[in-house]
């Protein structure tokens, strides 16, 4: 408190009850509480804070201010993806979402859940029908965490302690990897250099008996479809190792699912399932697997299933709990850490809305879109489209090496214009060039896709 006023966004400010909190403790001044920290640790002299804002319009206004010194998506077409991805978020996944009983981070336990299990559920069942596996799990923190779990079941499920990974592989997934199995040997498989797809030959090399997994992305993290699938998937199972694929939900309308062409766990990203972008949040994963006993009892995430009461009724319940950090600490497969229920529930309200016909078409409309921006940019002069022996999903990669100009340069005179440009790829993929990743989803319109190429034409004349 400075002049007798109270603040009002810090609890026990009055100056009453902080003496009250002080004679029940035995002291005289809150200083005695930190008299057991080194003088050595303590900050000498006053921070320089602002002062504080005392009423809540003050403050409304004050953050609203500093917000509308961002540009945002909303304000300006965006061709930046890999990873986080600008759809359209029905109305109704945020109504639902945002009900009391439901906004909370983490999932329903069974003596308080208030609908929580049921729509998690019935998350894990439409899940399950889309990427055509049997299990699903309650989602991971996000589509990092789950490729990272995913790759760790196959140490537990084989007892082998080497990953084999695509060069493509997303680079900031690789990082969380590297940490996440660093009892283990990651080897890359190199890329076909015309397609971008698996090197078969030199997957062969490299595989091995020691080999607890080979893992790809389909779509891939530079955007191209991995037509080798079944043929991966068949050199993985005659070396004894499991085949792990990530695979985006928006594609699962109009693309095979991995179980299909033999993966043994599907796993990935469900922000696109009517999740926003935001700062850090909206991301969430998850994990499927076929009924196995061997790979359902190394999930180390919630599972949620029907149960009867000695009634008849029927309700909904998590399932073998044991396994999970929530059940046994000490003796989890696995730290399961932060989950994302309030994220599943929003994936399910979206996969009910959309349907199968509705998945179709927005598979269907990303790909017209992001074919004819690839069809469009490739006729700029000194635009090439990489990897153009491949059929693309969402994201594609245009190189600027016969332009003359960088991707950083390119990328300020597009923010100038009102449009943000593509990832620049020029530090994690130094042999590509001068790259960027372009992305394209159902929400960019046609005369935003004609302005970028108009904007571009003018910028590298």
């Amino acid at each position: 408190m400075k002049n007798n006023i109270v603040y009002p966004y810090m609890p026990n400010s009055v100056e009453s009850i902080k003496k009250e909190m002080m004679e029940e403790l035995g002291i005289q001044k809150v200083e005695e509480l930190y008299s057991d920290i080194p003088d050595h640790l303590r900050f000498k002299g006053k921070m320089n804070l602002p002062e504080p804002l005392l009423s809540e319009i003050e403050l409304k206004e004050h953050v609203q201010g500093l917000l509308e010194k961002n540009i945002s998506c909303n304000d300006y077409p965006s061709f930046l993806g890999a990873g986080c991805y600008q759809h359209y978020v029905p109305a109704i996944c945020d109504e639902i979402n945002s009900r009391s009983e439901f906004l909370t981070a983490y999932c329903g336990d069974t003596y308080a859940d208030h609908g929580k299990c049921q729509a998690i559920f019935e998350f894990t069942s439409l899940m399950g029908e889309l990427v055509d596996m049997d299990v699903v799990a309650l989602p991971t923190y996000d589509g990092g965490q789950a490729i990272c779990t995913s790759l760790r079941m196959a140490n537990r499920i084989t007892d082998r302690k080497e990953l084999l990974v695509p060069r493509t592989m997303n680079p900031e997934i690789f990082i969380q990897l590297k940490e996440f199995v660093d009892f283990m040997d990651i080897k890359f498989i190199d890329y076909d250099h015309k397609s971008g797809q698996m090197n078969i030959e030199d997957l062969k090399n490299k595989i091995s008996y020691q080999t607890a997994a080979v893992f790809i992305e389909n779509p891939s993290y530079l955007g191209f479809i991995e037509e080798k699938g079944a043929e991966i998937s068949k050199i993985v199972h005659e070396n004894g190792a499991l085949f792990v694929v990530s695979a985006a939900p928006d594609s699962l309308g109009v693309l095979e699912s991995p179980a299909n062409y033999g993966a043994d766990v599907v796993c990935g990203d469900i922000q696109s399932l009517g999740m926003h972008m935001g700062f850090g949040s909206g991301q969430s994963g998850y994990i499927a697997s076929k009924n196995d006993p061997k790979f359902i009892m190394n999930f180390p995430n919630h599972f949620y299933s029907l149960y009867t009461n000695e009634q008849g009724e029927f309700g909904f319940s998590r399932s073998l709990n044991e396994r999970t950090s929530y059940g046994s600490r000490e003796n989890a497969i696995e730290y399961l850490g932060t989950n994302t229920g309030l994220w599943a529930i929003t994936a399910g309200v979206y996969l009910s809305l959309m349907g199968p016909l509705g998945m179709y078409e927005l598979g269907e409309n990303i790909m017209y879109k992001s074919h004819y921006a690839q069809k469009i940019l490739s006729e700029l002069k000194g635009v090439k489209i990489l990897f153009n022996e491949s059929t693309n999903f969402k994201e594609f990669i245009v190189n600027f090496d016969g332009t003359g100009k960088g991707v950083v340069e390119i990328n300020k005179e597009l923010l100038k214009r009102g449009i943000f440009g593509g990832k620049d790829l020029c530090g994690e993929f130094k042999e590509l060039g001068n790259s960027a990743l372009f992305c394209v989803t159902e929400i960019m319109k046609k005369s935003d896709i004609d302005r970028l190429a108009k904007e571009l034409s003018e910028i590298i004349s």
